[in-house]
């Protein structure tokens, strides 16, 4: 017969290295260290025209470029980097609203300016693009500035949607990358803070980000020029930021992080290129707020080195977030009424905050949250405000759950007060003479020693016997 060979013995087990209390998540480990992820300040280096990707000579090509910001980036780099030679594309090109005055007004600046439609997730027809360019004008840079948005929570993202938003940022940017490495062109990515902080509805949108800032990490290991920009939220309309309303901008301004200028985004945009690094965020933070955050241990662990705090709360939990036990402790020492009075005016506050009504007040704590005002993405931001203020782990689905904020106090005091044993009022105890009798009326349940009944107890006890 065949003559198995003994299967090969299984790897050995390693042991992980033990995550001290108070690290945050994420962690990774690298190399038997633990790593956390934290944004900090850099300071610029001194611009440098001969290390910058421009030359009067050479070409620009920029991605989206018939879009708010590829149109902002493009007039800056001929009024401000002397560039001459731009091509810009997108899938509508020339036929894009507003294609043709753009094309007019940078060529009026004095740049040779084409604008081509073309998809940069089509590898064989961006080949042909870059085949075109003139050798007397290379390609020297290449800016991925185009992307789409097709928000929805984790739960219902559908094929489609995740195909939409990874084809635009994924897709084009592989192909730029492979088609672009070897002639020495420096490749900007347009990448999104939502990658690195996460986004209520984004999931699709952060994870294309996230390789956005990978690729240039790898193309930068490689030895190829490649800067990945993680922008925070532009003040400018556009197409990726034209969907949010005043509640979405309140939002974002209570995270801590500010809208940018054009003339802000333009000044981290060189500075970004002119970096060694290549991945940095590129956002205007609101460091009082941010400060607020991590006193009260709600900012992402993160972002903590942005705003340091002398001191933590004991009882923080180890991601940053209060420990459960806090509020449920204060909950064990009232009555149900009061606990009840008490979790709703909580509610109330954090939903009044999530929908910009000026007081709590303005809140119908009977009426459902949809009729409230609330969508996927504030149902989600009061999920977060209520998972910090509550120390529980909440699903993202907490007000479809639990449809209004009554609804919703109800079991938040069911989890809250469950979670501690239960508080009793108590009595001084009595001083009885030693020899007064005691009666045991019933005994449900057998001890050791062959206690069964009242009597084998009391025999047991008057006896002395272990």
């Amino acid at each position: 017969g065949v003559r198995r060979a003994p299967p090969h013995p299984p790897p050995p087990v390693q042991a992980l290295p033990p995550v001290p209390v108070g690290a945050p998540p994420p962690v990774a480990i690298r190399d038997g260290r633990l790593l956390a992820p934290r944004l900090v300040r850099v300071r610029p280096a001194p611009s440098d025209g001969a290390a910058a990707p421009w030359n009067a000579s050479g070409t620009v090509l920029i991605t989206g470029g018939t879009g708010t910001l590829g149109a902002l980036i493009a007039r800056h780099l001929i009024t401000t980097h002397g560039v001459r030679h731009l091509l810009l594309i997108s899938r509508r090109g020339p036929h894009a609203e507003g294609a043709a005055a753009l094309q007019a007004e940078l060529t009026h600046l004095g740049a040779h300016v084409q604008v081509t439609a073309c998809d940069a997730a089509d590898a064989h027809a961006l080949a042909q693009l870059l085949a075109d360019i003139p050798g007397e004008h290379p390609l020297t840079a290449t800016i991925h500035a185009a992307g789409v948005l097709a928000d929805a929570i984790i739960e219902t993202l559908t094929e489609q949607q995740l195909h939409a938003v990874l084809t635009a940022k994924v897709d084009a940017a592989l192909n730029l990358h492979h088609l672009t490495r070897h002639t020495g062109a420096h490749l900007v990515l347009f990448s999104s803070a939502a990658g690195l902080l996460g986004s209520p509805g984004q999931a699709n949108y952060a994870a294309a980000n996230t390789f956005l800032d990978a690729l240039a990490g790898h193309r930068h290991a490689q030895g190829s020029a490649a800067t990945s920009i993680a922008w925070g939220m532009w003040a400018q309309d556009s197409g990726m930021t034209a969907h949010l309303d005043t509640q979405d901008l309140a939002r974002l301004n209570r995270s801590g992080m500010l809208a940018l200028t054009s003339e802000q985004g333009v000044r981290l945009f060189d500075a970004a290129v002119h970096s060694d690094r290549p991945t940095v965020v590129a956002a205007h933070w609101d460091t009082a707020r941010l400060r607020r955050h991590a006193a009260a241990g709600t900012l992402p662990a993160i972002l903590r080195d942005l705003a340091p705090v002398t001191s933590r709360r004991a009882a923080a939990g180890t991601d940053g977030t209060p420990a459960m036990g806090d509020l449920a402790r204060t909950l064990a020492g009232m009555a149900q009424p009061e606990q009840q009075r008490f979790l709703l005016d909580l509610v109330r506050n954090h939903v009044a905050t999530v929908l910009g009504h000026p007081s709590p007040d303005a809140v119908d704590t009977a009426q459902a949250f949809k009729d409230l005002g609330f969508d996927s993405l504030t149902a989600v931001e009061l999920r977060n405000r209520l998972t910090a203020a509550t120390g529980l782990r909440l699903p993202a689905t907490l007000v479809f759950d639990h449809p209004t904020p009554t609804a919703l106090v109800g079991w938040l005091r069911t989890e809250l007060t469950d979670a501690q044993p239960t508080v009793t009022s108590t009595v001084p105890a009595g001083l009885h003479p030693a020899d007064e009798p005691v009666a045991v009326v019933g005994l449900a349940c057998r001890f050791p020693g062959g206690v069964d009944s009242p009597e084998a107890l009391w025999d047991l006890v008057a006896s002395g016997r272990d």
